[in-house]
């Protein structure tokens, strides 16, 4: 079955260079490339893929959110982070907000093949450094009564929202995005914090956040 992926960079010779060493390295595989976020919306659009690789400075595009626009579109994409930020500071943050994995574009070939394919085969990419944090942010998690923690920064703008009185269709407005995915939001929110109530959340957020 041909793999299709997705290449999101502004910066040519990083795609084409990519792409090459993707074509000779993955078997039945095709490559796209798109240049700014909004281009890679309209293939999204076009073309069902298996995997997006996405850089985090794009033209058009807004840091960790680009992981829930791309889904809007095609919900069950992979998506793997290439950038040259540092792995300690950007990998957790976009993979607690849906990325699939997180790739420094400082490494070497074999490295990055092998991302690809293991985000291909086995849907998720993380090096030993990033698991060992995960390990010690869940400690963190356990051992704190604030379960706002458990919130992706898109949850807690939309919990935000609709503490203050914003409906669906104000916050999809407001932020956006469809009404469809506000809605996805907010029940994952209610369900991580464990209210069933616009009130329980307000009390809640005012509580934890002052």
């Amino acid at each position: 079955m041909i793999k299709k992926i997705l290449i999101v960079d502004d910066h040519f010779i990083v795609r084409s260079g990519m792409s090459i060493l993707l074509e000779n390295e993955i078997d039945n595989v095709q490559i796209s490339e798109a240049n700014d976020f909004q281009e890679a919306l309209v293939e999204c659009g076009k073309v069902t893929f298996d995997l997006v690789i996405l850089d985090i400075n794009l033209p058009g595009g807004k840091k960790c959110y680009m992981v829930d626009d791309l889904r809007e579109f095609q919900k069950d994409v992979k998506i793997l982070i290439f950038s040259a930020h540092e792995e300690d500071i950007y990998a957790f943050r976009y993979i607690q907000a849906g990325a699939n994995g997180y790739l420094n574009k400082l490494s070497d070939s074999e490295t990055i093949v092998k991302a690809v394919k293991t985000v291909l085969e086995k849907g998720k990419f993380i090096s030993n450094d990033i698991v060992n944090k995960f390990i010690a942010f869940s400690q963190h998690r356990k051992e704190s009564d604030n379960p706002l923690e458990y919130l992706t920064h898109r949850e807690l703008e939309i919990a935000e929202l609709l503490a203050r009185g914003f409906g669906n269709l104000e916050i999809a407005n407001e932020l956006d995005i469809k009404m469809t995915t506000v809605s996805t939001h907010k029940l994952n929110v209610f369900k991580k914090v464990h209210v069933t109530n616009i009130i329980e959340l307000a009390e809640l957020l005012k509580k934890f956040k002052g």
